[in-house]
């Protein structure tokens, strides 16, 4: 027996959610589909960052921002040819809505704030210093009664805030940071003792959205996947789901929006579109197989900009091997540098995760750069987090075991443990700490930029990204293109509907967040270039669903 819906949302993150509170204050019905038996979907597991220009945070801090300022900076990095889902007009329509979106949920009830300080990431007209970064505040997950427990854990199982716990590292070394691991260790005993459980980041953002939205009365199924979309002349009318290995056909009588992840875990589609990208290097989430894409596809959608991810810079760890770990802020560290299998440089080291992801494939075409080798020195080693080990030359057993830790004391002997030419690295590492005496990375301008002072030690005497590899033992762990996600899918136009390959509309189908053919083309502008725009353009969406519906 057929059920229907006003309105069937594919996926459970963070534009879903939105869409569907949009949906329920106009008095539809929702229903949100989740293939896993989780709710959050990457978002929950992610920073939850937002990249929000012009926003209420930035005013009331006194940082100055504009619609204009904003689309100075994203045509500053973009191009034309970035791909049809980074056109200038759905770059405008991002600028202008994401705000809006913003003010939408806070009159909704949910709560945010602004990192104090996290620059967007490139040197153009336009930019901010201070970021355009929008976060969830703390929130306590025993509102959601029994949906807490269908929550998708998140990365930090901290009440701490994101800048908080980017201090942490530093702990040992400032006495400003062991005041913050004080306040967070005290919030914690005071959450227990008040019978709180706080969440942060990505995890804080879906709980919030999550218990709006079970409050408005949006149902929710997990451990549903929609196996495909009905189509009834041209139009999107309805899913076929399979509950519970039956399969059941629902109609939606204002859309569909599809939000179901993109593709980083399937090997076979990176095979095709990513070039030397490889699903084991991947922070998402299982289920980030790319179906609805597929799905899409199968119906006539287009699809672009295939061959873009939001790119991270990773590590394998042998006590780890199933979860790779993120090596963005290791590689920005002083007394460190990469480098490919000829020890030669071919990138700055301090830059945003898309540009050092993307950098080593990219270079891979040409020359052997799958893994690159971080080089650093035993300065580095016993100041600096490494992989998520605490400073200092005791690591796990697994990582000597496994051959993990290349080590030499010299450097020609860490250049045999790497099969690296010996005399080509000693070269390269001479000719950067030439640089560093003088200030300047001729090569590649490291340290040029205020982000990449941001992601080095803002503790170190000078520049905070650059510093000699001069004090044996010298040390090198393999680097990986990673990724948090894919960047390209369902070319959609300024009102979130999909379209065919000759530019008409699918009428009765959305999508939004990385099933989509990203806004931001091949770049991330700042911090939150992925989940802002996909809770935007799932807004977006309902909205515009909703103008149809009065339309009829």
């Amino acid at each position: 027996m057929s059920e229907t819906y006003d309105f069937i949302v594919v996926g459970s993150g963070a534009g879903s959610l939105c869409a569907a509170l949009l949906m329920r204050d106009a008095g539809k019905s929702v229903l949100v589909l989740e293939k896993t038996d989780l709710v959050g979907g990457t978002t929950a597991v992610s920073g939850g960052v937002m990249w929000i220009p012009n926003n209420r945070y930035m005013k009331a801090d006194g940082i100055a921002d504009s619609p204009e300022q904003a689309m100075a900076y994203l045509n500053a990095i973009h191009s034309d040819d970035d791909g049809p889902g980074a056109t200038q007009e759905r770059r405008q329509a991002y600028v202008e809505e994401a705000p809006q979106m913003l003010e939408y949920l806070i009159g909704k009830g949910l709560t945010f704030r602004r990192v104090p300080t996290w620059p967007d990431y490139y040197p153009a007209e336009g930019e901010s210093e201070a970021g355009r970064t929008v976060v969830s505040e703390l929130f306590n997950l025993k509102e959601l009664g029994e949906w807490q427990a269908k929550t998708r854990p998140g990365f930090l199982p901290l009440p701490a805030y994101l800048e908080e716990a980017m201090e942490l590292p530093n702990m040992k070394r400032s006495w400003k940071s062991f005041k913050t691991l004080l306040k967070i260790i005290g919030r914690t005993l005071g959450t227990r003792l008040t019978g709180k459980h706080y969440a942060t980041a990505g995890q804080a953002l879906q709980g919030q959205l999550l218990l709006a939205a079970t409050k408005a009365g949006v149902e929710i199924r997990t451990g549903a996947p929609v196996e495909q979309l009905v189509v009834d002349q041209g139009r999107v009318v309805g899913v076929v789901c399979d509950q519970t290995g039956a399969k059941q056909t629902l109609t939606a009588k204002l859309g569909v929006l599809l939000n179901a992840g993109g593709f980083a875990k399937n090997q076979r589609m990176l095979d095709q579109y990513v070039t030397g990208a490889k699903a084991e290097w991947s922070g998402v989430i299982e289920s980030d197989t790319g179906d609805m894409i597929m799905e899409g596809m199968r119906i006539g959608a287009s699809v672009a900009q295939m061959e873009e991810r939001i790119g991270y810079p990773v590590t394998v760890l042998p006590n780890k091997p199933n979860t790779p770990t993120f090596m963005q802020g290791d590689l920005a560290k002083p007394h460190a540098i990469l480098v490919d299998q000829s020890a030669q440089r071919y990138m700055k080291e301090a830059a945003s995760y898309m540009q050092l992801s993307k950098g080593q494939l990219q270079h891979a075409k040409g020359a052997a750069a799958i893994p690159s080798w971080m080089i650093f020195d035993s300065q580095y080693i016993t100041t600096y987090w490494l992989a998520g080990t605490t400073p200092g030359t005791k690591k796990p057993k697994e990582w000597s075991e496994a051959g993990f830790l290349k080590q030499g004391q010299t450097l020609a002997e860490l250049a045999a443990a790497c099969g690296l030419d010996a005399s080509a690295l000693t070269a390269t590492v001479e000719r950067f700490n030439g640089f560093v005496a003088q200030g300047k990375d001729e090569d590649f301008g490291r340290g040029d930029h205020i982000y990449d002072n941001w992601l080095g030690d803002n503790l170190a005497q000078g520049s905070h990204t650059l510093g000699a590899i001069e004090q044996a033992p010298f040390y090198a762990v393999p680097i990986y293109p990673g990724d948090v996600s894919t960047y390209g899918g369902l070319v959609t136009d300024v009102r979130a509907r999909v379209l065919r390959e000759d530019g008409s509309v699918i009428d009765g189908l959305y999508a939004t967040g990385v099933t989509t053919a990203s806004v931001m083309g091949g770049k991330a502008p700042g911090a939150g270039a992925s989940i802002g725009p996909s809770i935007t353009w799932g807004y977006i969406a309902a909205k515009h669903a909703l103008t149809t519906a009065a339309g009829n």
